[in-house]
């Protein structure tokens, strides 16, 4: 009660500030996204995302080392695929020699302990931008999934730590797993993107990998008929608890900000490791707000990873991984 209690005492300064914090960032908090292109000596900066660049392999390397030298222990996969390679199937995605394949490779050469985790999805690979196999202008789930589960195998024979499916097929992490198991990797985790929404926050993503769903006759025009509703709540849970049943060992909630009751409703559900993405239309956001001078923008990416992480995320993958853990250091 007034006067006794005066809550200002806990923010007289920063020494005091800090002593009472509830959450503190650290640089092993992030996973860095990275984006990789067939050729030499390439960094291609995303126009929709400043700062942000594809990497050829042999620049991969130093990238990742640098990741590692500032304290980040994780990355996450993806490649950008050549049209020419690209069909309805995916066959590509299974090559020992794919771009996926030798990238994986080339991180663990470059940093043998940095835990390597690749995407597992169909759109890099499909004509039409899906996460599935189409037929009749539908997406085919159990074909889709017997397609990726072939893919994490092949990702964990290159030496993928994690596979990252994130596709939102029904099913596909009980399938994977049995397929990891069967082939002998019991070793290699799953991170299933649970809550995956049908968000409209992915814009600039899918122009760094050319993976937009295609404009033509019978092909889906968006994903929603596999990616979540953003509307649902309780379908969140439902989907993370049936995943974990199947055999995640993480879970993600993806977009970050915008479902940030998604990642607290999840936590008090499961007693797995949960990870956030930050996506690339937050990602954006915070670009070109910032050039503006409308934002503080070092102030508003630790606002927004502290954010993430208060309501409950493990780690959080991010964009901002790298200059965010320069800001904390």
């Amino acid at each position: 009660m007034f006067p006794l209690n005066r809550n200002r005492r806990l923010r007289t300064n920063e020494a005091m500030r800090s002593l009472v914090r509830e959450n503190f960032l650290t640089p092993k908090d992030f996973q860095a996204p990275l984006f990789i292109v067939e050729g030499k000596n390439k960094k291609e900066e995303i126009a929709s995302m400043p700062d942000y660049y594809r990497f050829s392999l042999d620049l991969l390397q130093q990238e990742v080392k640098e990741l590692w030298s500032l304290g980040i222990k994780s990355v996450l996969l993806f490649v950008k695929v050549e049209e020419n390679l690209k069909d309805n199937q995916g066959k590509e995605a299974v090559n020992p020699e794919g771009l996926m394949q030798r990238a994986i490779k080339t991180v663990k050469d470059a940093v043998p302990e940095m835990v390597v985790m690749t995407d597992v999805a169909l759109d890099p690979y499909s004509i039409y931008g899906h996460d599935g196999i189409i037929e009749n202008g539908k997406i085919l789930n159990d074909e889709s999934v017997k397609a990726l589960a072939e893919m994490a195998v092949s990702h964990a024979k290159a030496g993928a730590d994690f596979v990252a499916p994130s596709d939102m097929m029904d099913g596909r992490i009980l399938i994977m797993r049995q397929s990891l198991e069967q082939e002998g990797f019991t070793n290699t985790g799953i991170m299933s993107y649970s809550a995956k929404y049908a968000s409209a926050f992915y814009g600039p993503f899918r122009d760094a990998l050319d993976s937009a769903p295609v404009d033509a006759q019978n092909i889906p025009k968006d994903k929603k008929t596999y990616q979540m509703d953003p509307a649902n709540r309780n379908e969140a849970i439902k989907e993370t608890l049936m995943d974990v049943e199947e055999g995640a060992d993480i879970v993600m909630i993806k977009p970050g900000l915008c479902y940030l009751d998604i990642v607290r409703d999840i936590k008090n559900e499961v007693n797995v490791p949960i990870s956030v993405y930050q996506v690339s239309g937050e990602y954006a956001m915070i670009k070109a707000a910032s050039e503006k001078g409308w934002l503080d923008h070092d102030a508003v990416v630790l606002e927004q990873l502290t954010a993430i992480k208060r309501a409950g995320a493990d780690f959080v993958a991010t964009y901002f991984a790298k200059h965010a853990a320069k800001l904390i250091s």
